[in-house]
């Protein structure tokens, strides 16, 4: 039998809430389509498609980050300012289509306005420069009697947006990036825009590109971290999995924990020494995503992905002490948890359990010990088409996150069988933790591992409450197969 040991007393830290953000960008119907329908009788005066910001309104993002992804290393900020009747359509060269620039800096800071969200900016280290970037700060950010505030003033914003977080560039080692650079040129492009960037605006958060596992070695952080000591906040983490095997794309997550353990190990040796704050991680681009390729990327996820998000929930809660900012990526029809049509949309399976951790997961991360079988795989993505090369990994079935509130009167355990076929009886200790006999549960399944929702059957894979009538200090619960259950106890 499996077990579950909870003690209250061994506490991990803090999660930030900023780990469930969200990530919008142009490309394919994300922006265009997805958020934002001039056209369409769901949206808004503003054209705010009122259903899909309904939908992410219940997500409860802390952050959203806009515009990209690799669209920003092309874009140029005051493309998209000012009337829209003026603004040019470009040719865009991440996605290679043809960019209206209907949708830009204000209209989205207006969007986060309605979500009540904070804005998190990327900037063009691409082609654009640091003069560039600084001015687009002092556009969002600005207050003084200067040209750029003017500028945002006379386009009808008369106070700043203040903007908090702004990342410097995105993938930037990536051959597939505009302008790619290694290490030595990023740093050197990203120290001086962070420079002129504060001088606009002294309290902004910065985020610098941290290696990619498809190209850059680690060796890449080394030098980053280095030249950008107290120049960033934060370096980024970014990482996709997914695999058709069910049970390799289950164990997505571990691969997460191992470049998490990297970053963790680059930034320790890189800041030795010195006297500058450390950098956290922010993995500001992570989902599942195997599937779909091309200019649209509008994957179809099922109830075994749902479980990958739920997986890379929980490790971002094991790591709360340096995994401090996140954001899934991408929102809407882009490889993202809602899909919408003319006449309205679904919400995927990966929706269910990003909202129910956002919504009964608390902030306090406790250190739980589990006890389960487990099973072998490579975990490999299915691009890279490496598997043989990739170490075997052995995962455990039940991958449990246990938090705690502040006054430690409220503990969920959140508990991922992985198991294809059969469900897990477990043995929970609670220690000094002596809970009221009635628990809230939190369900998510489906008939089969690879089902899917749709516009026709929405409803395959979603979230069942229930209450467990048993609870104890001491207790026993069966998780079924293939499931995401969230516990949720109140102490007596």
């Amino acid at each position: 039998m499996a077990r579950i040991k909870v003690d209250i007393d061994r506490r991990i830290g803090i999660i930030n809430p900023s780990i469930y953000g969200g990530f919008i960008e142009h490309l394919g119907r994300c922006i265009y389509g997805g958020i934002y329908d001039e056209s369409s009788p769901l949206s808004d005066e503003r054209g705010f498609r009122k259903d899909v910001l309904g939908a992410l309104k219940a997500l409860r993002l802390p952050n959203l980050r806009y515009p990209g992804g690799n669209f920003v290393s092309g874009y140029h900020w005051q493309d998209g300012v000012g009337p829209k009747e003026k603004r040019p359509r470009k040719m865009e060269f991440a996605w290679h289509t043809v960019e209206s620039n209907r949708f830009g800096t204000d209209e989205f800071i207006e969007y986060c306005r309605s979500l009540e969200t904070e804005p998190f900016l990327c900037v063009n280290l691409g082609s654009g420069t640091p003069e560039e970037a600084a001015a687009w700060v002092e556009y969002c950010n600005g207050t003084e009697d200067s040209h750029y505030a003017n500028m945002r003033k006379a386009n009808g914003y008369p106070e700043p947006h203040n903007v908090k977080y702004w990342g410097l560039g995105n993938e930037m080692g990536g051959y597939w990036q505009i302008c790619a650079k290694n290490a030595g040129d990023y740093a050197k492009i990203a120290v001086e825009a962070a420079k002129m960037m504060r001088w606009v605006d002294p309290t902004i958060k910065l985020i610098g590109c941290g290696f990619l596992e498809q190209v850059d070695p680690p060796s890449w952080n080394l030098e980053v971290v280095d030249k950008l000591a107290g120049f960033m906040d934060y370096i980024s983490l970014h990482i996709y999995t997914g695999n058709s095997d069910y049970y390799t794309n289950v164990a997505g997550p571990v691969r997460a924990q191992r470049l998490i353990d990297v970053f963790n190990a680059t930034i320790t040796i890189a800041m030795a020494g010195k006297k500058a704050p450390r950098p956290e991680i922010a993995m500001d681009e992570w989902n599942v995503w195997y599937k779909t390729f091309g200019s649209e990327l509008e994957e179809q996820y099922d109830l075994s992905d749902a479980l990958t998000v739920a997986g890379f929930l929980n490790v971002m809660h094991r790591n709360c002490t340096t995994v401090t900012l996140s954001n899934l990526a991408q929102m809407v029809n882009v490889i993202a948890p809602i899909f919408t049509s003319p006449e309205g949309l679904f919400l995927q399976t990966i929706y269910h359990p990003f909202k129910v951790y956002r919504d009964h997961c608390h902030r306090i991360a406790l250190d739980a010990f589990v006890d389960s079988s487990s099973y072998e795989t490579r975990v490999v993505h299915e691009w890279s088409g490496a598997g043989n090369e990739s170490p075997i990994e052995t995962v455990p079935y039940l991958d449990v996150s246990a938090t705690l509130n502040e006054h430690a009167t409220e503990l969920s355990l959140a508990v991922i069988n992985r198991h294809k076929d059969e469900p897990i009886e477990t043995e929970i200790h609670l220690g000094d933790f002596q809970p009221k006999r009635t628990a809230l549960v939190y369900e998510i399944n489906g008939s089969r591992v690879d089902v899917q929702n749709s516009f026709s059957e929405p409803d395959n894979v979603t979230t069942t409450e229930k209450r467990f009538e048993k609870a104890a200090g001491a207790f026993k619960y069966q998780f079924p197969a293939h499931s995401i259950t969230l516990l949720k106890l109140a102490r007596a």
